[in-house]
């Protein structure tokens, strides 16, 4: 019998995966499913990108590289990082890593101890409460609202700091609701961390997926750089989630130590898709504003058609590629309406509480799928949800 190490019971897993996984099951018996589970891109990676890798690999980028990820793309990303966030970046202070996971997994293994707090969003990316509980910490939920369009009441935040709070966990545009944390709750976040001495972990992968405001960065107030550990990268700006090219911008002695991380699990970041990133970042932008558009168009549509089925009531996100419709006027919890809306109606959904416990009563669809399977989606929940009256 295999006895499995104690933290193994510590460490969760994305229901997205599971979701699919379970309606792909159900495709392969014959059902047809439309797909809101997933958190990708429908589009394909710019043509520009792809021809890029392709000439790396011809021009001998298929061996390893430097740990901390190859200085030509450090160079750019802190050029990048620096006219985004209005903040000097040094190339030492940027780490490239396969997917910006690794970032998680790393400034929590170089912070925080077995006892130590961290504050993290809920709802929010179930890898956060995980890798926290992994480590031995102690995972402290930060609930955002629906009510201030999924942000954080000040005083809630307040009450979760104490004196052995190490790292607050921040995400905006935010996964799974797609809301917007709004200048004056990252001065708040700045004014208590200085005052507290804590760490910010800021994931901002979703940065440039932004509807009608302007992104800000906790890193672009002043003295917060010194405190601020970014986390961003190519998967969903670019279309990129299978290429897996990811970076983390922090103080270089934090970095440092991402870098004996990095030498001991991965080694390196794939040679080629780093050429690949810095035509992503330098080259033309085109297919990210006509994806953005896209994207926003269907928003518009999947708002207005959940917001019409009764005992459904959804906000209209600022961010992302998710919408987070409140259930609770439905006579079914959000697991099982997620459950019998697969099973019913052939349309894959994640429930609320897959993102925590704040997330109960609520359901997260990805709009990353065409204009023609949303509608037909929402077509088939309403007539699911009218057969519950």
């Amino acid at each position: 019998m295999t006895i499995f190490a104690e933290r193994m019971s510590h460490l969760g897993t994305e229901s997205a995966f599971e979701v699919l996984a379970r309606a792909k099951k159900l495709e392969a018996q014959g059902k047809n499913v439309i797909h809101l589970e997933i958190g990708q891109p429908d589009f394909p990676t710019p043509a520009n990108i792809c021809e890029a890798a392709c000439r790396a690999m011809r021009e001998g980028y298929t061996g390893y590289g430097p740990a901390a990820g190859l200085l030509e793309f450090r160079k750019v990303i802190a050029e990048y990082i620096a006219a985004t966030r209005d903040v000097e970046v040094h190339p030492d202070e940027v780490v490239v890593t396969p997917g910006a996971k690794p970032i998680i997994f790393f400034t929590i293994l170089t912070l925080v101890n077995p006892g130590d707090e961290v504050i993290y969003p809920n709802p929010g990316f179930p890898v956060y409460e995980s890798v926290i509980s992994f480590v031995g910490a102690k995972a402290v939920p930060l609930p955002l609202r629906e009510e201030v369009d999924f942000r954080f009441r000040i005083e809630d935040l307040v009450s979760a700091i104490s004196e052995r709070t190490k790292l607050l966990i921040i995400n905006s545009p935010q996964n799974p609701t797609g809301g917007l944390l709004a200048v004056e709750d990252l001065a708040a976040i700045a004014e208590l961390a200085n005052k507290h001495d804590f760490y910010v972990l800021s994931d901002e992968v979703y940065s440039r997926m932004v509807y009608g405001e302007k992104h800000q960065s906790i890193l672009s107030l002043p003295g917060m750089k010194a405190r601020t550990i970014l986390l961003d990268g190519h998967s969903k700006t670019y279309a990129m989630t299978g290429w897996r090219l990811g970076y983390g911008v922090a103080p270089q002695a934090i970095t440092e130590k991402m870098v004996q991380l990095m030498i001991n699990s991965n080694s390196c970041t794939c040679s080629f898709t780093q050429i690949a990133g810095i035509e992503a970042l330098t080259g033309p932008q085109d297919a990210v504003e006509q994806m953005m558009a896209e994207f926003q168009q269907r928003r518009d549509v999947i708002v207005e058609g959940l917001n019409a089925i009764a005992g459904i009531q959804c906000r209209r996100p600022t961010g992302a590629f998710y919408v987070f419709p409140n259930v609770k006027q439905l006579p079914l919890s959000s697991d099982v309406l997620a459950d019998y809306l697969l099973q019913e109606a052939g349309v894959a959904v994640l429930s609320g509480t897959a993102f925590g416990e704040y997330g109960d009563g609520y359901l997260r669809l990805s709009y990353a799928n065409s204009l023609e399977n949303i509608h037909e989606a929402l077509e088939r929940i309403q007539i699911a949800v009218g057969k519950l009256k």
